[in-house]
């Protein structure tokens, strides 16, 4: 078994999105332009109303897929086809916009904690133009697995010993797990080992991370191999662990638009503003 590292940290930058929503941009920043097939990573966590109010009024997307995972407060999407959904409390939505849609998300309560994530993951040229579709996640739909004493993770998509995520048919293959460790825990995961993959730290002062610390709010990028190690010290801690299978493939972007060359991006443009999405 060949062990990952650490091979890089990072720190979210404070910045917003949408209407004015307060966040934490991880991947998809200067430090961290993007980690190949991923492309943004945000954390949205505050207790006060006016950081969150505004949501994230419709916009459109084309050629990647977003993923919101939801760990407190109630957000409801719709787009300009009819669909409509909740995201409560552990939901998940994985959006594949293919083509292009137009999308919101918009907070449904006043006060009190809203508190999550949301990742972008790229398709491969031959899926960009794919028609859109949804994968809505209840919680109750997630797996949640014990694979070490004092381990408790929640798998989203992949595989974690003989429990499967509920999201299929990605091409990236992804693993997604929100892993939670007690005092003291220790587990080894095997990896896909040709995936990228990262960790980060949401919950806890710190954990280790393939045999280096990691304090909360850093995002581990780790190093190839079939197999992580990580530890919590004298208190808990919680973190994501992500992996896909990389691309490989030119990357052309412009706001809400993912593609393979600046034509296409120009194209997108134009096909947005003719109404074709």
């Amino acid at each position: 078994m060949s062990q990952r590292t650490v091979t890089r940290r990072v720190r979210g930058i404070d910045t917003n999105d949408g209407a004015g929503v307060k966040l934490k941009r991880i991947i998809g920043q200067p430090n961290l332009d993007m980690l190949d097939p991923f492309l943004l990573l945000d954390e949205f966590r505050s207790d006060q109303a006016d950081d969150y109010l505004a949501g994230f009024p419709e916009h459109p997307h084309r050629g990647f897929e977003t993923v919101t995972y939801m760990l407190a407060g109630h957000m409801r999407h719709g787009d300009n086809h009819g669909n409509q959904g909740d995201l409560g409390p552990g939901s998940v939505q994985w959006m594949t916009a293919g083509r292009g849609i137009l999308h919101s998300e918009m907070p449904q309560q006043e006060n009190g904690l809203m508190w999550g994530f949301q990742l972008w993951v790229n398709l491969p040229a031959a899926d960009k133009m794919t028609a859109p579709r949804y994968q809505d996640i209840s919680p109750e739909r997630i797996p949640r697995v014990q694979p070490a004493p004092g381990v408790e993770a929640r798998v989203i998509a992949g595989r974690l010993g003989d429990a499967v995520g509920p999201v299929q048919g990605i091409a990236t293959a992804p693993l997604y797990l929100d892993i939670g460790l007690a005092a003291g825990a220790r587990f080894e995961l095997d990896l896909p080992p040709q995936h990228h993959a990262f960790a980060y730290v949401f919950e806890g002062d710190a954990a280790e991370v393939g045999g280096s610390p990691l304090a909360r709010g850093e995002l581990a990028v780790l190093s190839e191999g079939d197999q992580l190690t990580l530890a919590a010290g004298t208190a808990a801690a919680r973190l994501l662990v992500v992996a896909g299978r990389p691309l490989n493939e030119s990357v052309a972007r412009y706001g809400p638009f993912v593609m393979n060359t600046p034509e296409q991006i120009h194209q997108a443009i134009a096909d947005f503003r003719a109404g074709y999405f």
